[in-house]
C-alpha cells in the first residue's frame, strides 16, 4: 500500500511542478496579464494543496514513530519469542513505511526527484538491457497515452478501498473503546487500553492516505478539459512533431526508392544481355541484389530520419518494427529462399517453359515479384503474384505443341452433344453459339472436361447405308462405284466440290438384316457450321441412289419356320 502511495505522490509533485511552470512561461511570452493572473491563481491554489500533502505527511510521520515507540517498548517487554518475532517483523514494516514517507516528503518539497543526485553504480554491458533500452521509448511513449485514464482508475480504486477501510478501522477503535469502558477486571481494562493506540495510529494513518487520495483525485479532475479541446490540442501537437517528422520520412523513403530505380534502370541498360527475350542469370542476380538493396536502405533512411531529429520515440517504434521483421523473416526464410531461386530462373518454374495453371497450359514469360503467363492461343497474358508458383512445375515443349484445343470462331462438338461455334474464348469461360443463335456458357474447366472435337481444321463424316442380301454378288464391287458416283454428282450439282478432299465408299459389314456400306467424305474446316446438314444431304443421296439403280433397302426381318 506505501508504494501505490508514494507511486501517487511523484505523479501528483510531477503534474504540480511542470505545468505550471509551462503555464507561467507562456503568459510571459504572450504578456498578457489576464492570463498570467490566472496562472498565479492556479499556481496558488497548487501551493495550497502541495503544503497540505505536505502537513498529512508531517502527521504520517508523527504516527508511525508514536506507533515504532509502542512496538519497541512491547518488545521489550515481551516474555514470548513468537510475540517478539510478530512484534519486528510489524515495527520493520513501519520503518520502511516511515522512510518511504520521508522520501515522499523531500519530492513534494524539492518538486524533484532526490533519487537523480544518488551516485550510481558502474554497470556491465548486457545486450538484453541494452536491447530493451532500445525498445523502452517506444513501449512507454504507449503507455503515456493511456496514463492519464489508468491513473485516474487506479486512484479511483483506492478511494474506494480507503473508503471501505475507514468504517472498518472505526469500529475496531470504537469495540475496543467500549470494551475497556465496561471491563471490570483491571488487568484485562489495561490490556484493552494498550491496544488503543494501535488502532487509532491505524485509523488516522488511513484517513491520510483517504485524504490524499481525494487532493490527487480533485487536482485530476480540476485539470482534465473537454474532449475536444484536448483532441484539437494533440493533433496540432502531433503534426507539429511527430506528424512532421513521419512526413519527412515518408518523402526521404520515396526518394531513395525513385534515385536507386532510376541509377538502375540505367545502369542494367549497360550489362550484355540486357535485352536478351529471356534474361539471363547474372541480370537476374543485379535485379534480386538491387532489391535487397533497396529495401535495406529504405529502412536505413527511415531510422536516420528518426536519429537527426531526436525522436526517441518514433526510432524505438521503428526498432520494434524491424525486430518483428526479423521474427516473421525466421518462420518465412525457406519461403524467401524458394522465392529468390524462382527469381534467379534456377527454380522449378522457368521463364521460356510450358506450365499448367488451373487446368490451362501457359508460357511462363517473365519471372519476377509479379510473374507474366501467355497463352499464344487465347491471346491473353496473366499476371499472378510469385507465390503462386511455389508448387508449380515448368517443362520444355515442342512447338507443335496445342496451347488450346480450339479458337475463336471455330466449331466444336462436345462429348454432351452440344456442337456450336466459339464466340467467348478465355481462361475463364468458353460461350457457344448454335445454328438458330442460342447461346451456351461453360466455365473453362468444365469445357475441357468435355473433349471438345475441333471441326475447323478439317473433318470427316462416316455415313453407313445399307441395302438388302438380294444384292449379295454387286455389294462389293458394282454398287459402292455407282453409290460413290452419284454422291459426287450430287456435290457438284450443291457446290460442294471446292470444299470437299476425299470421298470413299467401302462395304463394311454383313449385318444381320442387311449388307452394309459406309459412306466417308472428308471436307475442310469451312464447312464447319453445314456438318449436320451434310451429314442429312449424304442419307438422302444414298436413297436417291437406291431409287435409281432399284436397290432394296432392308429392314429388320423376323423368320419363323414351321414344321411340315
Amino acid at each position: 500500500m506505501n508504494l501505490k502511495l508514494n507511486f501517487l505522490i511523484v505523479v501528483l509533485v510531477l503534474s504540480f511542478a511542470l505545468p505550471g511552470l509551462g503555464g507561467q512561461e507562456q503568459g510571459d511570452r504572450d504578456g498578457s496579464w489576464p492570463v498570467k493572473s490566472l496562472s498565479f491563481g492556479v499556481e496558488a491554489e497548487k501551493e495550497k494543496a502541495t503544503l497540505e500533502m505536505l502537513h498529512s505527511i508531517v502527521r504520517l510521520k508523527n504516527n508511525l514513530k508514536k506507533r515504532m515507540a509502542e512496538k519497541k517498548q512491547l518488545i521489550e517487554k515481551a516474555d514470548s519469542e513468537t510475540e517478539k518475532t510478530y512484534l519486528s517483523a510489524e515495527l520493520k514494516e513501519m520503518d520502511g513505511q516511515l522512510a518511504g514517507a520521508v522520501v515522499d516528503f523531500e519530492r513534494i518539497a524539492t518538486g524533484v526527484d532526490v533519487g537523480l543526485f544518488a551516485e550510481k553504480k558502474a554497470e556491465h554491458f548486457n545486450w538484453k538491457n541494452e536491447l530493451v533500452a532500445l525498445v523502452e521509448p517506444g513501449i512507454m511513449e504507449l503507455k503515456r497515452l493511456t496514463v492519464k485514464a489508468r491513473h485516474k482508475t487506479k486512484l479511483k480504486d483506492e478511494l474506494s478501498a480507503y473508503q471501505s477501510l475507514v468504517p472498518v478501522a472505526l469500529k475496531a477503535r470504537t469495540r475496543i473503546e467500549v470494551l475497556a469502558g465496561r471491563a471490570e477486571d483491571p488487568e484485562l481494562k489495561k490490556s484493552l487500553e494498550g491496544l488503543l493506540p494501535e488502532y487509532r495510529g491505524v485509523e488516522s494513518q488511513i484517513k491520510n492516505k483517504l485524504d490524499l487520495v481525494r487532493l490527487q483525485l480533485e487536482e485530476i479532475e480540476r485539470e482534465e478539459t473537454s474532449l475536444i479541446d484536448s483532441s484539437s490540442k494533440s493533433v496540432k501537437n502531433f503534426f507539429r512533431t511527430r506528424g512532421l517528422f513521419l512526413f519527412i520520412a515518408v518523402i526521404v523513403c520515396t526518394g531513395v526508392v525513385f534515385f536507386l530505380r532510376f541509377f538502375y534502370r540505367n545502369f542494367i541498360k549497360l550489362v550484355p544481355g540486357y535485352k536478351a527475350r529471356y534474361r539471363p542469370f547474372h541480370i537476374r542476380v543485379l535485379e534480386l541484389v538491387y532489391r535487397a538493396f533497396t529495401l535495406i536502405l529504405t529502412l536505413l533512411a527511415v531510422i536516420l530520419v528518426f536519429y537527426a531529429f531526436e525522436d526517441w520515440v518514433l526510432l524505438s517504434l521503428a526498432i520494434i518494427f524491424l525486430m518483428g521483421i526479423a521474427w516473421a523473416a525466421k518462420h518465412t526464410l525457406p519461403r524467401v529462399v524458394h522465392q529468390s531461386r524462382l527469381m534467379l530462373n534456377i527454380g522449378a518454374v522457368r521463364e521460356g517453359e510450358r506450365l499448367i495453371y488451373r487446368g490451362i497450359p501457359w508460357l511462363v514469360k517473365h519471372i519476377n515479384v509479379y510473374t507474366t503467363l501467355e497463352n499464344p492461343t487465347l491471346g491473353i497474358e496473366l499476371r499472378i503474384p510469385i507465390e503462386n508458383l511455389m508448387d508449380k512445375t515448368s517443362r520444355s515443349f515442342h512447338p507443335s505443341e496445342p496451347w488450346f484445343p480450339c479458337r475463336k470462331n471455330d466449331w466444336v462438338i462436345l462429348s454432351d452433344g452440344t456442337r456450336g461455334g466459339v464466340v467467348s474464348l478465355s481462361h475463364e469461360t468458353v460461350e457457344l453459339v448454335q445454328r438458330g443463335g442460342a447461346r451456351k456458357t461453360y466455365q473453362t474447366p468444365d469445357f475441357l472436361s468435355l473433349s471438345p472435337l475441333n471441326l475447323s481444321v478439317n473433318f470427316r463424316l462416316k455415313i453407313p447405308f445399307g441395302v438388302s442380301y438380294a444384292h449379295q454378288e454387286e455389294v462389293t464391287g458394282r454398287i459402292p462405284e455407282l453409290l460413290s458416283g452419284h454422291i459426287q454428282e450430287k456435290i457438284e450439282e450443291e457446290g460442294y466440290t471446292d470444299d470437299l478432299l476425299n470421298l470413299r465408299v467401302e462395304f463394311a459389314e454383313a449385318a444381320a438384316s442387311s449388307l452394309d456400306l459406309v459412306v466417308i467424305a472428308d471436307f475442310r474446316g469451312e464447312m464447319a457450321p453445314l456438318y449436320n446438314r451434310l451429314s442429312r444431304a449424304i442419307q438422302r443421296w444414298c436413297v436417291d441412289a437406291a431409287t435409281l439403280h432399284g436397290w432394296d433397302i432392308p429392314f429388320p426381318q423376323l423368320t419363323i419356320h414351321r414344321e411340315a
